[in-house]
This record gives structure tokens, C-alpha cells and sequence, in this order.
């Protein structure tokens, strides 16, 4: 390949294209993702990306590494979310949070535009605490594939490929990927890249070359539903109990949510479906307008006519957290030379509340470990 070193970065998530853009926006890099599933194809199961919420609301505690990663994200987006090219990815809106348990203070999200934290009235039945300020939501199909679109504007490439083992891009690259077509006409010798970053997620667990048992799937079931009347973002967390409303720019409102750890079903199910509504209906009876209601109450049996879609996903989460790390593998079992490999996956919850601030790391050790700092 022509234009600089070659990276590829492995997966087309939103942790696999916001890295690979960064790091295609850098001088002296050829960026190839290899992915199996991109965000033009229909939505499955193997791509979690699609299915998310996507409000940013870190997590992360203010001691946790997490946080400044998350609070360099919230600041690129919002910058994103402002009028331009990206605009209607995002919606900006009032979010307010309500905990059953104490709320950590000085709370880590006093870097929000408006924060504040709620008196003692403003608090629903149970809650504890409270936190509203302004931040952004994600209409995720769009996003992902400004991501992709922006990417390939810069000179990034794609292929297809279900890749077994990291050896297979490691010895030669991305040819083994190619169609024959595609080798005759990209006009370019079979040679090792100069590095592979892996952005694959859950994949991370069975990937030939990374093997991290230590990934495992945190199922989220969610039901989308057309409520464009909603233009606030409401959150209710206790325990393990998490129930949220998240509206989109385009009407859509995505409900849920649920943190299935180790639960590998694959479609949603129907009695979680019915929990997910009565949860957000308690905690959000707007989603139901008046007009709309034959009793001052609302019902499950109203809002359902409102259902575009239920869906799930597995968040990829890790035992010990985020991997952020460089290794090295070799170009081939029987050479001494090798690569520099840059892992990026681990995430859980937070693919893309983390997504710049981890991109902009990878960069970092992927300089580092080619030798340009």
C-alpha cells in the first residue's frame, strides 16, 4: 500500500471506526478496517454497536483512568453535535438522573454542561439522589456510518473478512481477505503490515492470537419506539436495575434497559419486553400523550401501538476492565520479526462514551511503538 505505514485496525464497531479514523487523520498511516460486519449490513446480534442506547453518561468513577477518557469523548462529541456534517447524529438535551443508592460527591459528571444535582422534592419515590444537566444522545445507524463515510473520505480502506487467528493478517496483511479480483488490481506485493489495533469487542474472546477469557457478554435488551413529543433524556439506576429513556433526533426513542451478565440469548424476550415498558412507562408517562390515553393512567396496552422494534445485544465486558495495551506478535511462525499489535476492546456499557478518548490512546502507543514520538 501506498500513502505511510500500514495499519490495520480489526472490527467496525464504534470503537473500530473512531480509531481508525484517528488514526488515518494522523500523517504517514494507511488505515485498512478488516471487519465481518459493517454498519451498512442489517442489524445482527454479532454487532453490538447498532443496538446500543447511546447517551453519554459516564460511568466512570473520578478516580477510575476511565473517566478522563470519557470526559475527552463527551467534549469531541459535543463539538460534533454543534452545526456541521455530524449535526444530525445527535440530539442535545436536558438528562436527568435519579440514583437509589448515595451518589458519590464531587459527583463525576460535574463537568456536564448545566449540571446541578436536585433538591429533595425533585426526587421520585425511592431515589436517594439525583443529577440533571445537559449532554448529548446518539441515533447510532447514522453515526456509524458518518464514521465509516468519514473515514473512507480520508483515504481509509475496507475489507471483508471473518478473520480467525491475528497470524492471518500478520504474515501478509489483508491478501488473503481479497477477492482475485481485488489482488489483481490493488497492484501490491503480499507484505506484513506495520501493525493490527483490535477493536473486536466480545470477539476478543475466541480470536485466535488474543484469547481473553476474560471478555463476557452483558446482554442489553431495548425497545425502540416513535415518541418525537419526547425531548428530555430520564435515567432511574438502583442496584442492578437500570431504566432508561434515550429520544433521538429523528423521533425514535429507544427504552430499556437490562444487564444480563453471562446471558447469551440472542433475540429479546417477550416478558422483558412488557418489564422494559412498564418500567419507563413509571418512571416516563409522557411517552404516552393524553390524547392517547382513555384514563388519567397510562398503560402498557397504549404505549404498545407506539413499538418499532425491540431489540438485543452483548456488550462486550471484561473482567479487570478496558484493555488499552500494545503487545507484539510475529509475521509468521518461522520468522523472528514482528509487529506491534494495539488492543482496544473491553469496554462493557461504554463504547461510545470512551470512543475518542480510547482512539486518541491507541494513537498513542501505536507512535510509541512505531517509533514516532
Amino acid at each position: 500500500m501506498s500513502g505511510g505505514k500500514s495499519i490495520i485496525v480489526l472490527g467496525a464497531g464504534v470503537i473500530g471506526l473512531t480509531t481508525a479514523l484517528k488514526i488515518q487523520e494522523q500523517e504517514g498511516y494507511q488505515v485498512t478496517i478488516v471487519a465481518e460486519i459493517f454498519p451498512t449490513d442489517p442489524k445482527s446480534i454479532k454487532y453490538t454497536s447498532q443496538w446500543a442506547g447511546a447517551h453519554h453518561v459516564s460511568f466512570a468513577s473520578l478516580d477510575d483512568p476511565r473517566h478522563a477518557l470519557d470526559v475527552q469523548t463527551f467534549h469531541e462529541m459535543w463539538k460534533l453535535s454543534e452545526a456541521g456534517e455530524a449535526e444530525g447524529c445527535f440530539m442535545r438535551l436536558q438528562q436527568t438522573e435519579y440514583f437509589g443508592y448515595p451518589r458519590s460527591d464531587p459527583s463525576p459528571l460535574q463537568h456536564m454542561p448545566e449540571f446541578r444535582k436536585l433538591s429533595k422534592e425533585e426526587l421520585i419515590e425511592g431515589a436517594q439522589g439525583g443529577e440533571t444537566f445537559q449532554t448529548i444522545t446518539i441515533d447510532t445507524p447514522l453515526y456509524l456510518n458518518y464514521l465509516l463515510t468519514k473515514f473512507l473520505s480520508r483515504g481509509g480502506k475496507i475489507v471483508r473478512g471473518s478473520v480467525q487467528h491475528l497470524s492471518q493478517l500478520a504474515e501478509n496483511g489483508v491478501t488473503p481477505f481479497l477477492e482475485a479480483f481485488q489482488r489483481k488490481y490493488r497492484d501490491a506485493t503480499p507484505t506484513p503490515p506495520d501493525a493490527i489495533v483490535v477493536c473486536v469487542g466480545l470477539a476478543a474472546r475466541h480470536l485466535g492470537g488474543v484469547e481473553d477469557h476474560d471478555m463476557y457478554p452483558i446482554r442489553g435488551q431495548t425497545v425502540l419506539v416513535r415518541a418525537p413529543w419526547i425531548k428530555f433524556g430520564r435515567t432511574w439506576s438502583q442496584d442492578k436495575t437500570w431504566t432508561y429513556v434515550i429520544p433521538r433526533r429523528s423521533g425514535d426513542v429507544i427504552l430499556g434497559g437490562t444487564l444480563g451478565e453471562d446471558d447469551w440469548y440472542p433475540t429479546p424476550r417477550p416478558e422483558t419486553t412488557r418489564d422494559i415498558l412498564e418500567r419507563t412507562l413509571k418512571l416516563c408517562p409522557e411517552l404516552v400523550p393524553p390524547n392517547l390515553r382513555k384514563g388519567e393512567v397510562p398503560t402498557v396496552e397504549e404505549l404498545l401501538p407506539l413499538v418499532v422494534e425491540e431489540g438485543c445485544g452483548f456488550r462486550p465486558g471484561r473482567k479487570g476492565g478496558l484493555r488499552i495495551e500494545a503487545t507484539e506478535i510475529k509475521t509468521s511462525p518461522s520468522s523472528d520479526k514482528k509487529i506491534p499489535v494495539i488492543h482496544n476492546y473491553g469496554h462493557a456499557g461504554s463504547g461510545y462514551i470512551a470512543s475518542f478518548g480510547s482512539a486518541a490512546k491507541v494513537v498513542e502507543l501505536l507512535n510509541k511503538a512505531l517509533g514516532r514520538v
